[in-house]
């Protein structure tokens, strides 16, 4: 068998356990073994096995992982989400379109102390979805921008697939959180701006003017003031240098904690829930690692990702044409995997291949601004049918809240933001500066 025959039949055996419903770890666990066999034997894959998992998980980077998602988990059973919106609905409420922007503004905001998107997607929903039904929102229009603001967890530092990225490249995950800080607030204002158009041009989707209750603001402001010292301390201390991201993640995972109890949310059994939680999403990341790594060593001994670079230079493609081709390429791997997988499968192949490429900023800015294209673009994944993980997660939570919203009306929601994220792509493709421009203030 040649090797690029080989590196398809990896991949075939994949796609096909996937399809048959066998977990992605599992799947890639597998095919990964298959290959290796295939070319050096039962022996060397288990020494090789035996030497990776213990280098792999032993590492202290992958402790900012598990303290991050602990951090969500404490906001999200610590009522912070609730806040949150309370205050966003009542800040943009009375604009045409308002509660939807709120929502959008509240994911990103809860994006910026939890990191996940699902995580996001699922507790703004709780909070913010029957409000917008009992304020004349449509389904359609709710369940879309509840999906699209999700995909803000992941946009919004601090982000897990962006750390992921960071341990895989070897990058400093500082700089690549400031990259994407910048973009992430692109991407908010986005999908207000999405919101804004299409309620305007699509009649019966929102109510022409939100008649929301009164509010004090002055004492949701206080309720979101322990948010904001979060976010200030967190990040202030890492770009300050006064300790490295893991130790922020633990600072915040403690002061989320400290929040959730100074405001009553937190139970004894919620709190265990939130290790319980926590440990079971950080052992799926790094069962993931694991089946990722051993796959991409078979794909590694086929010489193919060598081979491919090769090809790709002999395209004669600019180095931008290269990028949109990869970035096309996630957009469809989008529909078969999630985001963690995509970027532990495919950074080891196109990473040396876009490092190789002539950019004009130098090796370390390339590699973080790929970073942030590729975390960009697998939120398509997200959203896009026939997967669409966020769509799924709200369509879930609101099952029994009222009139049922099909599948297919949330996918019509979701267009807009999908065409909000191709121009937002298209933008930082072709301006890198705007990712970079934050980069330079991080020593």
């Amino acid at each position: 068998m040649t090797p690029i025959a080989l590196a398809i039949t990896i991949f075939a055996v994949m796609l096909v356990l996937m399809a048959a419903r066998v977990p992605i770890a599992i799947s890639m666990f597998i095919a990964g073994a298959f290959g290796y066999v295939m070319q050096s034997g039962w022996l060397p894959m288990a020494n090789f096995l035996n030497s990776q998992a213990f280098s792999r998980f032993a590492s202290y980077d992958l402790s900012v992982i598990p303290l991050f998602i602990l951090m969500g988990h404490f906001a999200t059973q610590g009522g912070i989400s609730k806040a949150l919106f309370e205050f966003a609905a009542g800040v943009m409420g009375r604009l045409r379109g308002g509660l939807a922007m709120g929502a959008v503004f509240a994911s990103a905001a809860f994006g910026a102390i939890c990191g996940s998107s699902v995580a996001t997607a699922a507790t703004i929903t709780n909070v913010a979805y029957d409000e917008m039904r009992r304020h004349g929102y449509s389904g359609r229009l709710a369940t879309g921008t509840l999906a699209a603001g999700g995909t803000l967890g992941i946009l919004i530092p601090p982000s897990v697939p962006l750390v992921i990225y960071a341990i895989l490249t070897e990058q400093n995950i500082a700089k690549l959180f400031a990259a994407a800080m910048i973009p992430g607030i692109i991407a908010m204002g986005g999908y207000m701006l999405a919101i804004a158009i299409y309620v305007r041009l699509v009649p019966g989707q929102a109510p022409v003017s939100d008649q929301v209750a009164k509010v004090d603001l002055l004492g949701v402001l206080r309720g979101i003031g322990p948010i904001a010292c979060i976010f200030l301390v967190v990040f202030g201390g890492i770009y300050g240098g006064v300790f490295t991201p893991t130790e922020g993640a633990a600072v915040g995972a403690f002061a989320t904690f400290v929040a959730a109890v100074a405001r009553g949310e937190m139970t004894l059994g919620q709190f265990a829930e939130c290790f319980y939680q926590t440990a079971e999403s950080a052992a799926m990341i790094f069962l993931i690692f694991l089946g990722a790594d051993l796959m991409n060593a078979a794909l590694a001994l086929t010489q193919v990702p060598a081979q491919l670079a090769q090809v790709v230079g002999g395209w004669g493609l600019s180095p931008v044409a290269v990028v949109a081709v990869i970035l096309l390429f996630y957009v469809a791997l989008g529909a078969v995997m999630d985001e963690l997988s995509m970027i532990l499968l495919t950074v080891p192949i196109f990473f040396p291949l876009i490092t190789s490429l002539d950019f004009g900023l130098g090796r370390e800015h390339t590699a973080i601004w790929f970073g942030v294209m590729v975390l960009m673009t697998v939120g398509f994944g997200l959203l896009a049918p026939p997967v669409g993980l966020n769509v799924y997660v709200v369509n879930g939570i609101i099952k029994g809240r009222g009139a049922p919203v099909p599948i297919g009306e949330s996918y019509r929601g979701v267009m807009p933001f999908l065409a909000s994220d191709v121009l937002r792509t298209v933008l930082l493709l072709f301006f890198p500066g705007l990712s970079l421009w934050l980069v330079k203030f991080v020593g």
